[in-house]
C-alpha cells in the first residue's frame, strides 16, 4: 500500500511536511496545499515558496494547482517543471464557498464541458504526469459517472477519490458504494481519500476494497502523526516525547521564519485544533490554548499538558468529542 498525506491550507506547509519526514513513518507522497495561480505568479509567491526545492529536503513533494483557466495551470506547470517536479495534482475537490464561488475546486464539477476542455488542454502538452484529486459532484453523487466518462478520456497519473459532493463538505460518511463505482469505471489508477483517523478505518477499507493499492490521509496524520507508524508498523499509539520533540521542531521553525506573536500563536493553535484530541484532559488544554494571548502563556501551557496528562492509546482526529 501507499500512503499519500492529503494537503490542509495553513497546516501542511513545508514546516510541517519535513517534520513529519523526519520524525515519523513517512509518507510516500507529500501533496502540498493548492497553489492559485496567475499568469504574474512569481517564485516570491507564498505558495510557490511552498515548493522551492531548497525548502523541501526530504519528502516526495506533489505540487497542487487550483484553477479553472488552462492557461494558467500550464504557465504554473512550467514553473514547476524548472523546480524539477515530475507530477502535479489539480484540485477539483476543495469544498470551501469562495473557491466553489469562482466554479474553482469541486465547483468546477458543475461545469462539464467546460471541465472537458479544460481538461483536453492541459493534457495535450503535458510534459509532466497529472493526477487528479476529485469529489463525487456538486451537489449530488450521481453527477460522478458523467465525470468518470470526462477523465477517461485523459492520461491521468491517477485518480484521487474523496466520495463526497461538495454539498456535504466533510460531513456524514464517505460514500463507500461510489467509490466503488470510481474502481469499476476508472482507466487509471484510483487512490482512497476520506475518514481515515485511526487504524481500524484503515482495515475496514481494505477489507472492503483489496484491490486499492494507495490511500490518503490528511486530518488524522495532522490529529495523530503517528498514525502511519500505528498503521505500518503496528504501534499502539504516539509517544509523548517524541511528539513534543515534533511539536518543538515545528515552533523553532515557525519562530525562525515569522516576526511578532501573533503569527507564530495562529500557527501552533491550528496544530493544536487537531493533535489535541490525543491527550486526556482535553477539551480543558483545548479552550486554554485557543484562549492564550502570549508565547509565554502558550509554553506555560504546552509545558503542564505534556507533564500532566497523558497519550489516550486509540485516540484520533474527533475522539474525546473535540474538533
Amino acid at each position: 500500500m501507499k500512503f499519500y498525506m492529503a494537503p490542509l491550507e495553513g497546516i501542511t506547509g513545508y514546516i510541517f511536511r519535513n517534520a513529519h519526514y523526519d520524525y515519523f513513518h513517512p509518507a510516500d507522497k507529500y501533496f502540498t496545499p493548492f497553489i492559485t495561480p496567475g499568469l504574474n505568479s512569481r517564485r516570491t509567491s507564498k505558495a510557490l515558496r511552498d515548493v522551492l526545492p531548497e525548502n523541501n529536503r526530504g519528502p516526495e513533494i506533489v505540487p497542487q494547482i487550483l484553477t479553472n483557466r488552462a492557461d494558467e495551470f500550464i504557465y504554473t506547470e512550467k514553473q514547476l517543471i524548472d523546480m524539477g517536479y515530475k507530477e502535479i495534482n489539480l484540485n477539483l475537490g476543495c469544498p470551501s464557498g469562495t473557491v466553489v464561488g469562482k466554479g474553482r475546486g469541486s465547483g468546477f464539477l458543475a461545469f462539464r464541458d467546460d471541465l472537458n476542455r479544460f481538461l483536453e488542454e492541459i493534457y495535450r502538452g503535458a510534459e509532466v504526469k497529472i493526477s487528479i484529486k476529485t469529489r463525487l459532484g456538486k451537489d449530488s453523487p450521481e453527477e460522478f459517472d458523467a465525470l468518470l466518462d470526462i477523465y477517461n478520456q485523459y492520461p491521468l497519473e491517477e485518480l484521487i477519490i474523496h466520495p463526497r459532493t461538495r454539498e456535504e463538505f466533510y460531513r456524514g460518511k464517505p460514500n463507500l458504494e461510489m467509490f466503488q463505482l470510481g474502481l469499476e469505471k476508472s482507466r487509471c489508477p484510483v487512490c482512497y481519500n476520506g475518514n481515515i483517523f485511526q487504524k481500524a478505518d484503515y482495515e475496514n477499507l481494505c477489507r472492503r476494497f483489496p484491490e486499492v493499492t494507495s490511500v490518503m490521509i490528511g486530518r488524522g496524520i495532522i490529529a495523530n502523526p503517528a498514525l502511519l507508524d500505528i498503521i505500518i508498523r503496528e504501534r499502539e499509539t504516539v509517544d509523548k516525547l517524541l511528539l513534543r520533540e515534533f511539536h518543538d521542531r515545528i515552533y523553532s521553525d515557525y519562530a525562525e521564519m515569522m516576526s511578532g506573536e501573533v503569527p507564530l500563536l495562529y500557527k501552533m493553535k491550528e496544530l493544536w485544533n487537531y493533535m489535541i484530541c490525543l491527550f486526556t484532559n482535553a477539551k480543558k488544554y483545548g479552550k486554554k490554548i485557543r484562549k492564550t494571548q502570549s508565547l509565554k502563556n502558550y509554553n506555560e501551557i504546552i509545558n503542564s499538558l505534556f507533564e500532566t496528562e497523558e497519550i489516550i492509546p486509540g485516540a484520533g482526529f474527533g475522539s474525546n468529542g473535540i474538533v
